[in-house]
């Protein structure tokens, strides 16, 4: 299965969209704290090789909360969180799955881990506890930087 992303950054005429999502997914922005240094989780993805934050599919009568919990579990083994209140961020794209054009939207939450020793799923090869500004570089996509971001300034009280 071939996927290619287009963000609103490269198709201006999405940005803004009102239809309804294709697909929906759910997620955490995860951090922790070591040596008094805020470091935060990423995953590299078995098909793509991108690197970017625990999501997965929402189920059929589950909440966000629930399905960014469950996909979080899933894909690191982490469990124990501590979820920031209020912070929600979505992210939206298109990609090509073959012939067909998808338009999926992402929501994100975010929380402090418990621990920090992953048990990657099948569907990740890596996993890396980053600061902030190495975690920004190895994102793969703009929109996930933005979320990140976000995140951050949060944490900071901004």
């Amino acid at each position: 299965m071939t996927e290619k992303l287009t963000s609103p950054e490269e198709d201006p005429a999405e940005k803004g969209r009102s239809e309804e999502p294709d697909e929906r997914s759910a997620g955490f922005i995860l951090y922790s704290i070591d040596g008094g240094e805020r470091k935060y989780l990423l995953l590299r993805h078995r098909h793509g090789g991108h690197w970017g934050f625990p999501k997965g599919h929402i189920e059929a009568g589950e909440s966000e909360m629930d399905a960014a919990l469950r996909e979080t579990r899933e894909e690191t083994g982490i469990s124990d969180l501590r979820v920031m209140p209020g912070f929600r961020e979505l992210s939206s794209y298109q990609f090509h799955r073959g012939s067909r054009l998808v338009f999926k939207e992402n929501v994100y939450f975010l929380a402090r881990a418990a621990h920090t020793k992953p048990i990657l799923s099948r569907e990740h090869t890596q996993c890396q506890w980053l600061a902030y500004a190495e975690t920004r570089e190895r994102l793969s996509f703009d929109d996930m930087r933005h979320i990140l971001d976000q995140a951050e300034q949060s944490l900071n009280g901004r």
